[in-house]
């Protein structure tokens, strides 16, 4: 089993030595705004960089004499996380604007470490653009808003037209269900043994990655187990508690072993590494080495001309499927949605100056030039209702069409406890250190303390 623990403690050693001494001194100066933000871990994808290097110059010329310094933190999404808390916990490491996941900002909410913004919101005449599912999104158990949304996202089964043919399966492909999903991985395996049928991203390494690219496709595609596929599996909002391992959750489990069981996955290896998703995205798809790839909305960003990994032919040569629900029950099709936000720490030095470069961030021309170079799903009405949006890119359509049978996750500060908990249940499963029943249990013991015993059985 690859040892996982090292990955959060060379987080907290990185940042003892580097990222903790990246923004002291904020309140030495109140003309300059301070903004952290997650840079890729592959040196040439800079989407981030340069839109907000853009941004940067845009602000300053509008606002003589302020000043924008961006401090990137490099790293896979689990060490991010790790490094963005540690940076919140004091006034002298606390940046002024922090780029903060969905999944993450309750968690932070609870912990005091955000500024609540509706007193900024009530005076920006802009936020009324943006539609209610992302603002809820950043909305805490308080009621009050904790971030701007910069777009949202869906996730879909990615495939390779070419080894398709070279396996004989027509296209357009559409699985009906999760066997279809399998039985097409082992088809390539069996005609074309050169490339890996599958990726399906699995285990704490991946860090949100595996809960939400990997078993959340899964497990809301199987309803919460009383046949209703569009109820919530993982949460029961009626009695405001986390649901055990019952049959969906270990059916999803068992989809995952059979995976890597059948080895129609990428080698445990290579699985359980924190850089996958970047390797995936720059090396595996665009040189023909994967045939299907279950995966988010974002993946072109880093193929359009300026990325450093040029590949125009994409659109050509990959096709688009939803993914099925598992028995190809209504509606037929699954996918989740997420995003970021744009928070200002409860501990920053100049809140003031850091929403104005929200705003600077958000007008519709900028959120518009963003959410195309982020290859994102927007989030502003009058950007999703621009022609030039919906056609300045193949595939946004289609990623956009997913939102109509899309899940968002439970929203609660438990939430980020539970997740870690799904990926340790995927990684034994993947491992073969445990088998499913063994690690349903091992999940409903973590599960029970992660939710402080507010667990409900279906």
């Amino acid at each position: 089993m690859r040892p996982t623990a090292p990955v959060l403690l060379s987080a907290a050693l990185l940042l003892a030595a580097t990222g903790l001494t990246a923004c002291g001194g904020s309140g030495d100066d109140p003309d300059t705004v301070r903004i952290s933000f997650k840079q890729s871990t592959d040196n040439q994808i800079r989407v981030m960089d340069k839109y907000l290097a853009q941004m940067k110059k845009q602000f300053e010329k509008e606002n003589p004499g302020k000043k924008v310094e961006l401090v990137p933190i490099k790293a896979p999404d689990s060490e991010y996380y790790t490094k963005l808390q540690q940076m919140l916990r004091s006034p002298k490491t606390a940046p002024d604007l922090v780029y903060e996941d969905t999944f993450l900002i309750n968690s932070d909410i609870t912990s005091g470490y955000l500024k609540p913004l509706d007193g900024y919101l009530a005076k920006w005449p802009d936020w009324d653009q943006f539609i209610d599912t992302a603002k809820n999104a950043a909305k805490a158990e308080d009621g009050k808003t904790y971030g701007v949304p910069d777009g949202t996202d869906t996730r879909g089964l990615w495939y390779d037209k070419g080894i398709f043919a070279r396996a004989g399966i027509k296209t357009p492909w559409q699985p009906k269900t999760w066997d279809d999903v399998l039985n097409t991985a082992r088809t390539i395996k069996k005609k074309v043994p050169s490339v890996t049928p599958l990726n399906f991203y699995t285990g704490k390494p991946g860090g949100e990655q595996s809960t939400m690219q990997g078993f959340e496709m899964l497990l809301y595609g199987t309803g919460d187990g009383t046949g209703d596929a569009s109820a919530d599996p993982l949460y029961d909002s009626a009695s405001g508690k986390w649901i055990t391992a019952g049959t969906p959750f270990k059916d999803a489990l068992t989809f995952v072993e059979t995976v890597y069981a059948e080895k129609l996955g990428l080698d445990v290896s290579d699985a359980l590494d924190p850089n996958i998703g970047t390797r995936v995205r720059g090396e595996l798809i665009p040189q023909g080495k994967l045939a299907i790839n279950l995966d988010g909305s974002w993946l072109p960003q880093d193929w359009i001309a300026g990325s450093g990994h040029e590949w125009p032919e994409w659109s050509d040569k990959l096709g688009l499927a939803p993914m099925p629900t598992q028995h190809g029950q209504a509606p037929g099709k699954v996918s989740m949605s997420g995003g970021w936000t744009w928070a200002i720490p409860s501990k920053a030095s100049n809140p003031d100056l850091a929403f104005s470069f929200i705003k600077t961030m958000q007008t519709k021309a900028n959120a518009q030039k963003w959410y195309i170079a982020n290859s994102g799903i927007a989030v502003r009405k009058d950007v999703a209702a621009d022609p030039e949006y919906v056609k300045a890119q193949p595939g946004i359509k289609f990623f956009t069409d997913l939102v109509a049978s899309t899940h968002y996750r439970p929203a609660y500060p438990a939430y980020p406890k539970v997740s870690t908990a799904i990926q340790e249940a995927m990684e034994s499963v993947t491992t073969g250190d445990s088998s499913v029943e063994k690690a349903a249990r091992t999940y409903d013991e973590q599960l029970k303390t992660a939710a402080d015993g507010k667990v409900t059985a279906k």
